[in-house]
């Protein structure tokens, strides 16, 4: 074996005795377990002015804020999802001269858009179920925002309401993507159900 030969021995053993290099794993993100099929309920509830469907792994529990039922906050209701973390906030609100159908549009329109700082877009789609009188936007907000998505619902002369999906952690839109993406015809079928009474 002559210089060279030696050389790359030398060479291979060096390499071959350090230390392993320090590579740190990429960020990940909790394994979100869905449901296996989207199945349905009746929100049935005596004396409230609508109806809905929303999916048994939810439950249907009355806002805190509206604990005390006198006043215009009692037909106020969370569809929380346990297993997901997550909450659709329902509000209703009767319209009236007090809350004209332009008023309630407006706050809602406002409190949609003031998302806009943390979100990169926010799309609205317009929704009529002429059956059931139900017509109104879907918000669907994204980035990094505290909902992805939003809604009104109206038939635009007796009735309002207004919901919004949050979850109890902290907003990072590719996290939370598979149980948005999983609760999104939800939503839908939340809406295509609804009726008024």
């Amino acid at each position: 074996m002559g210089r060279r030969g030696i050389f790359w021995v030398v060479l291979l053993l060096a390499a071959a005795c350090r230390p392993p290099v320090f590579t740190p794993k990429p960020a990940g993100y909790y394994r979100v377990d869905t449901p296996a099929a989207h199945t349905y309920r009746v929100f049935d509830r005596p004396g409230f002015p609508y109806t809905f469907e929303y999916p048994a792994y939810a439950e249907v529990t009355d806002d805190t804020i509206s604990q005390n039922t006198r006043g215009s906050t009692r037909y106020w209701v969370n569809i929380s999802f346990g297993s997901l973390g997550g909450v659709i906030n329902l509000t209703y609100k009767a319209i009236s001269k007090e809350e004209p159908y332009m008023k309630l549009v407006a706050e809602s329109d406002f409190l949609s858009f003031s998302h806009h700082e943390k979100a990169d877009y926010i799309d609205q789609l317009v929704f009529r179920f002429p059956g059931n009188g139900v017509s109104g936007i879907l918000y669907t907000v994204g980035g990094n925002a505290a909902t992805r998505y939003q809604f009104t619902a109206t038939d635009s002369v007796r009735h309002f309401m207004r919901g919004a999906l949050y979850f109890n952690v902290t907003p990072n839109a590719d996290s939370l993507k598979p149980a948005t993406d999983f609760l999104y015809p939800d939503i839908g079928h939340l809406l295509q159900t609804l009726h008024w009474r």
